[in-house]
């Protein structure tokens, strides 16, 4: 379980979260939404302990965050759109230097890193150097060390970057699975279209405050729009799409007269 509870942010004048609120119980799945700059990003990075709150107070089931670290950091795994990787290790070494972190049996290391490098089309190049990996296949890495030691709370911000069809497929049926088995999954994402087909409740962010919460179709009904995209467009302030690529095509062809 996540709890959230009055928190924010400040990085020097900017307000970057201005008391928030929300829980993610076990078996959600909630999409966490929000344009660039909403605060989505240092959500995620207060819930992994990366950065701290300027005040209120998280927990990640049932541990705070800033007094409990370690407990914390046991029981997450977490999926970020870029992560730094030691590129001088293979991508088995890597797992390795994981499980000996989060002190995993070996053969239970052995067995999981595996069946997900083979799930990710990977058990191949498990002796390479991450250096020589794509952006694809270095997410494929992150998203099998988040996984690696089972844990109770995933975190996951645009896991799914860089990553090819065939792939997200299979992640997004694993995220199905482990909602089922009770894992509770705070997802961030832009592609409203899969957050709207995989999450059960989702939260918009503006400008560091919640501005929406609910179903992808209840949000949509609540604004008077038909889909989530119209919805989050309407709530967030963004400019109609039809209206701005209008302008910018007779922008175009004013350059070109």
């Amino acid at each position: 379980m996540i709890e959230v509870r009055r928190l924010e942010k400040y990085y020097g004048e900017k307000h970057a979260l201005k008391g928030i609120n929300f829980t993610v119980e076990p078996g959600e799945i909630l999409g966490f939404l929000g344009p660039n700059g909403a605060g989505k990003s240092t959500t995620v990075k207060i819930l992994t302990g990366l950065i701290p709150a300027s005040a209120g107070e998280a927990r990640i089931c049932g541990y705070s965050i800033a007094e409990q670290p370690l407990e914390v950091k046991k029981r997450f795994g977490y999926v970020p759109e870029t992560g730094a990787l030691y590129e001088s290790l293979t991508a088995w070494e890597y797992l390795e230097l994981l499980a000996d972190l989060h002190h995993l049996d070996r053969k239970l290391f052995e067995h999981r890193a595996r069946e997900f490098l083979e799930l990710f089309d990977l058990l191949q190049e498990k002796d390479h150097r991450l250096a020589g990996f794509s952006k694809g296949m270095r997410q494929k890495v992150l998203i099998a060390a988040a996984l690696l030691h089972n844990p109770e709370v995933l975190l996951f911000d645009e896991p799914l970057s860089g990553v090819d069809a065939n792939t997200a497929l299979v992640f997004k049926q694993l995220l199905r699975r482990f909602s089922e088995q009770g894992k509770t999954i705070l997802f961030c994402s832009h592609v409203l279209e899969v957050v709207e087909r995989l999450c059960s409740r989702i939260i918009i962010i503006n400008e560091g405050e919640i501005v929406a919460s609910g179903t992808p179709a209840a949000i949509a009904r609540q604004t008077g729009h038909a889909t989530l995209e119209e919805a989050f467009n309407a709530i967030t302030g963004g400019a109609d799409a039809h209206t701005r690529a209008e302008e910018f095509l007779l922008a175009l062809e004013g350059l070109k007269g």
